[in-house]
């Protein structure tokens, strides 16, 4: 019934449970932090000391990398040296043999003077051509390689100590040197989360912001449901009038929980005094059978039957909205809040324990609510069955040990025959009365339509 009112009161209801959600994690961020305080220390002071002594090394990302690059250049700084000069001697030309540059120069000379009488000795020459282009410029790369390479000892013994700070690093907190700056990223969020969870007075703070956010939700939630219910009740009062509960009244009551819920703070009770005199009770416990389909029947009839304002085709939140707020101008009568359009509603013999003028009155009501909604019911009541603007008939048949169940349509002549078998048979008698039953809920289909 909490839903309904929620529904009827426009009650942002997702916003609720966000809001109640975010308040039970902050609750359950602050208890795991208080009963993790101790283990919690432990585990900070432990990452701090790590991140301090990692922290001494201060590794680069890329710089294990680069210092090892460097660190082999200048250990090698003279094999380097060696092998540049051997390489500048087979280009160049001196004292003891000619160089590749100047035999290549020569080879290019000797076919350019004869590639006029051969053009197949002319693309050699091309190729000799781009050989010596390389050649030259491999030459001035090993002499400007030359002129600023020189064995550097003292830079050499530098690295030789970072390389060596890294690996003594490493060994201690046994991985890779490579490994070393993701590890002290690492270990700093692992410490900047800690300090920020053993903040215990953050947390209390943040939970008890969203507790405030979900009390104010809730609270103005509540305020809804306290202006919907009364009216709501007075609709259902009245519609338990033309149900044979005359003098009854239905009352919805919003009470405050014990604590609160995803829901909000209240609950919603139901209570019905069945004849004029008596105290509305729980409806749980003074209902009888009877009354309790007629009193759904009536619930049914005041939260689906459409306004007449409908064709505005504002929604039935905001309708029951205008409503109130009719009210609390000093409106001295208003529309009725019928509430929302239900495009179908199903009754499985919500008359049964009721008859009479009692049946005539549940069948009416139900042929009132299809005027703006389809209304299914089964019910072996001839009053309520004439109601209906059309009859299906369900039976059942045993065929090769089995029972199976088929619904037909009845029409015309069948249609009579139905509602008089209802009625006690299918006599003159009965007949007659399924007539005038089915005559009497048509002129009311006319009268509606008329209306």
């Amino acid at each position: 019934m909490r839903a309904l009112l929620d529904n009827l009161a426009g009650t942002d209801l997702q916003a609720l449970a966000t809001s109640w959600q975010a308040w039970r994690n902050a609750l359950v961020v602050l208890d795991n932090a208080r009963q993790k305080r101790d283990t919690a220390q432990q585990e900070q002071e432990r990452l701090a000391w790590q991140v301090a002594e990692l922290g001494k090394l201060q590794p680069g990302a890329d710089e294990w990398e680069q210092i090892n690059a460097e660190h082999q250049r200048l250990a090698h700084s003279q094999a380097l040296l060696d092998g540049v000069h051997v390489a500048l001697q087979a280009l160049s030309e001196d004292e003891a043999q000619v160089g590749a540059v100047v035999q290549t120069a020569r080879a290019v000379a000797a076919l350019e003077a004869v590639e006029s009488f051969d053009a197949e000795l002319g693309a050699v020459a091309d190729v000799l051509r781009t050989a010596l282009a390389q050649i030259e410029d491999a030459n001035q790369s090993l002499n400007s390689y030359l002129r600023h390479q020189e064995p550097d000892p003292q830079r050499l013994a530098e690295l030789d100590g970072r390389i060596g700070q890294w690996v003594s690093a490493a060994r201690r907190c046994r991985r890779s040197p490579a490994e070393l700056p993701a590890l002290l990223a690492q270990w700093r969020d692992e410490l900047q989360s800690l300090e920020q969870a053993s903040d215990l007075a953050a947390l209390e703070r943040a939970a008890n912001a969203a507790e405030q956010v979900f009390l104010a939700q809730a609270t103005t939630a509540s305020a809804l449901r306290k202006k919907v219910a009364p009216k709501l009740a007075a609709e259902v009062t009245q519609a338990m009038q033309h149900l044979g509960m005359a003098g009854g009244a239905f009352e919805v009551a919003v009470m405050p929980l014990d604590s609160p819920q995803s829901g909000g703070i209240d609950t919603v009770e139901l209570r019905v005094a069945g004849h004029a005199g008596s105290t509305p009770r729980p409806l749980a416990k003074v209902a009888s059978g009877g009354e309790l389909s007629r009193l759904a029947l009536a619930i049914a009839v005041v939260t689906a039957r459409p306004l007449a304002a409908a064709a505005t085709g504002a929604p039935g939140r905001k309708r029951v909205q205008t409503v109130l707020a009719a009210e609390e101008a000093g409106a001295t009568s208003s529309p009725t809040a019928e509430h929302a359009a239900v495009p179908t509603l199903i009754f499985d013999e919500i008359d049964a324990g009721v008859g009479g003028t009692v049946a005539d009155s549940v069948g009416k009501v139900m042929k009132e609510l299809g005027r703006s909604a389809q209304v299914m019911a089964v019910t072996h009541l001839a009053q309520v069955a004439a109601c209906a603007d059309q009859h299906f008939v369900v039976s059942k048949t045993l065929q090769n040990k089995q029972t199976l169940s088929a619904v037909s349509p009845a029409e015309g002549e069948r249609r009579v025959a139905e509602v008089a078998r209802m009625l006690g048979g299918e006599t003159l008698s009965g007949m007659a009365h399924a007539q005038t039953l089915l005559g009497s809920a048509a002129q009311q289909s006319t009268a509606g339509a008329r209306t």
